[in-house]
This record gives C-alpha cells, structure tokens and sequence, in this order.
C-alpha cells in the first residue's frame, strides 16, 4: 500500500463523496465469480470465503496486513466508525470482512492481535488462509499484487441478494460511508431514502463534510486522528491525548506525528512503552507535512486548554460537557496511534 500524504487522502475523500465509488459489474458478482475456498478466522475457525462470508449478505470489505506502518491501521480505525454508526444491523444485515494481503505472515493470531485493538463484537471477520488462495480472492476483488504494500486503499461494498456491489473509499466522510453502505439494502432504501432539504449544490468542502469555519488542525484532527484517540474521553484504539501537549517533549511530539517509522528504528524507548501498552496496533507513517503537524498540535492545544477550562466550572456545567463529550465520541481525538 503506497503511503500517500494527508491531502492526496483529502481530495480522494472529496472524489469518492462526489462520485460514490465506481460501481463494479454487478451481473457477474456472485457465488460463481467469488472462489469458494476455506479460510482461517482470527478466532482460528475454517470457514470457506463466499458460503459463510459473503452468500446473502450486504458486505463491507477491506485489505489489510497486521504488519503494515502505512494506512492500515487509520484504514480499520475509519470503518470501525462506521461499524458503530450501524449497530443496529452489524451482524444482522451487514457484515465486515478485512482480508489479508499477507497471507504468508498473518496468523490467526495476528489477527486477532489487530482486530482485537479495533472491536470486539459481532459482524467483523479477519480472515487468512493458504497464500494461493488469500490471493485468488484479493485478485478477483481487484488486488492483484503479490505485494502487500501495493495494495488497493479502497473498500468494497456489496449486497450478494441484489448483485449490487461498489468501490468506496475509507477516507470519505463517515456519514457518507455509512449511508452507502446501508443503501445496500433495499428495504432501508424504500424506508429512510429522501432527497436533501436543501436542493442548492454543496460546495466541494461541504460534500467532503469539512465546514470553512473550523481551523486546519481541527479538520485534520477529525479526518485522520479521531478514529483512534480520543482528547478526554478515555483511551480508544490508541492512548487519550488529553494535554499531550504538555506531557510530551514538543520536539519528540512534533517527530511522532510526522515520522513515528523513524522514530521506532531508533528504539525510541516512551514508543516503545506505548507500543507495549497498545499491543496489536502502531502509528503509522501518514507523510505529515510540518505544517499540518503544526496545525495539530495547536488544535491539540486549544482542545485541552477548552476542556479545562470546562472541568473547572460548576458540577452542572461539567456534566453537561462529559455527555456531549461522550456523543461525539468519534471526533475527539487525534493521529492513528500511539503518540
């Protein structure tokens, strides 16, 4: 998977908002197309691909390897926000199926190592299996590279019953992820569809879901470093980054978002500490410009300095915050992982 920076993932997002995808022969997706082959859960249990994973399901599905310092980690952190926006049907209607691109490596242990960090419920499935086979399913889903790194950063969406399936991208808005993967299924379509109130064309910020009123770091904050970390709400995928500001070297800070990779190589011993401590997932190198960087730390900044501030008020005030807080769970954090 090539590691591109965050605003080639901006406008990617943008573009998939835009389009929503380019929707694949439909006609031809099916038990006759998927290979049919076993395959090894992250709880160790064989099942074959397309009977027990995709027959008669609505599907979401992504690529991943458990070794990955690129986008994997930010990649599952994102659908885990939409998994928790569509609790109501995950296990039911609508199913995840990450799938390794490295089959050789990625035990069932492994696995579950990384998806354990993620979620722990129903509805996701890891999976892993004989390399030939691992391959012929990514091949015939559009991974043809034998190389993991090479891998397609998209996911699939797909509904087995109807013969629909498109392309997505796991960078698009979470709201428009979320509602393309529930228009998989007719019976929501006929039921929840309705046009927008407003029928003015949106600008292409607003479609991304990124309003011009809020600061660079706090866009950036909810695009790519939310679906990991929280700022006072409690460890996540990755530790809470309450007064990291503070806590942290700016220095050693300002390193870890732009090149943890590095970071790592050098044994970097507080990284080291933190990757013990969030065992299964690591911060990833997602090609941070200085001034993004920049950016973040302020917003990082501001953000602690308003939840203080918050705390230090009267009780009601300050049960007030912790609720809203609580709901907007999703936006209140920053960077994949482990700062």
């Amino acid at each position: 998977m090539r590691r591109r920076p965050v605003a080639v993932l901006a406008i990617a997002a943008i573009l998939s908002v835009l389009y929503g995808g380019a929707a694949s022969a439909a006609s031809r997706w099916g038990k006759d197309y998927f290979p049919n082959v076993e395959v090894i859960t992250q709880n160790g249990d064989r099942v074959h691909f397309y009977d027990d994973l995709i027959k008669g399901k609505i599907v979401l599905i992504s690529f991943i390897f458990t070794s990955c310092t690129d986008l994997c980690p930010l990649t599952t952190a994102r659908i885990t926000q939409v998994v928790d926006r569509i609790q109501d049907q995950i296990g039911k209607k609508i199913f995840v199926v990450s799938i390794t691109v490295d089959p050789e490596n990625d035990t069932p242990e492994k696995l579950k190592a990384f998806a354990d960090a993620f979620y722990k419920g129903p509805g996701w499935t890891f999976i892993t299996g004989k390399p030939e086979d691992i391959r012929a399913i990514n091949a015939k889903l559009g991974n043809k590279s034998d190389v993991a790194t090479d891998h397609r950063n998209e996911i699939v969406l797909g509904n087995d019953t109807t013969g629909e399936w498109a392309r997505n991208s796991p960078f698009a808005d979470i709201e428009s992820v979320e509602l393309a993967i529930r228009d998989m299924d007719p019976a929501w379509r006929e039921g929840h569809y309705a046009p927008a109130v407003s029928l003015a064309p949106a600008t292409n910020q607003q479609q991304a879901g990124l309003t011009l009123d809020r600061e660079p770091g706090q866009v950036l904050f909810k695009k790519i470093c939310a679906p990991c970390h929280t700022v006072g709400v409690g460890d996540r995928v990755g530790p809470d980054l309450l007064d990291v500001t503070v806590r942290r070297d700016p220095e050693w800070l300002k390193r870890m978002i732009m090149n943890p990779v590095r970071l790592r190589a050098e044994k970097d011993p507080t990284l080291a500490e933190l990757d013990a401590k969030f065992n299964g997932v690591r911060m990833p190198n997602l090609g941070m410009s200085e001034a993004d960087t920049a950016d973040l730390i302020s917003y990082l900044a501001t953000k602690s300095a308003e939840i203080a501030e918050l705390r230090a008020q009267p009780e009601a005030t300050h049960v007030h915050h912790h609720d809203d807080a609580s709901e907007h769970h999703d936006h209140a954090g920053m960077m994949p992982s482990n700062p």
